[in-house]
């Protein structure tokens, strides 16, 4: 039996259980989350998955840094600490970049 088929084979027993049909959202269609379009189509889904789990994809975080590092910057009166937090931020925006180019080459092959 091909993994499709098993698959299938446990979606037919759940449906039959009554399973599915206590399942939130069971038989609606998704709600279009922001950004939906914007999100390669191989990575949609499990963006979508994690995110109903509670949990975001790291570069989320990342993005969260970004924010807390540029009103940093901007609060910073020393020079030298302006300097050490704007180093910080520009390797962080490279980090970043990297890793949403990656995801961006990834999820379309």
């Amino acid at each position: 039996m091909t993994l499709d088929e098993e698959i299938a084979r446990k979606l037919r027993e759940a449906a039959a259980s009554g399973e599915l049909a206590a399942a939130k959202g069971y038989g609606r269609p998704f709600d279009e989350d922001e950004g939906w379009h914007a999100t390669p189509e191989a990575l949609r889904m499990p963006f979508k998955i994690l995110k109903n789990a509670g949990y975001a994809p790291p570069e989320v975080e990342l993005f969260h840094e970004r924010a807390r590092l540029r009103a940093a910057v901007e609060l910073a009166t020393d020079a030298h600490e302006r300097q050490r937090l704007q180093r910080t931020l520009s390797e962080l925006e490279q980090s970043l970049a990297l890793r949403l180019e990656s995801l961006r080459v990834n999820a379309s092959l």
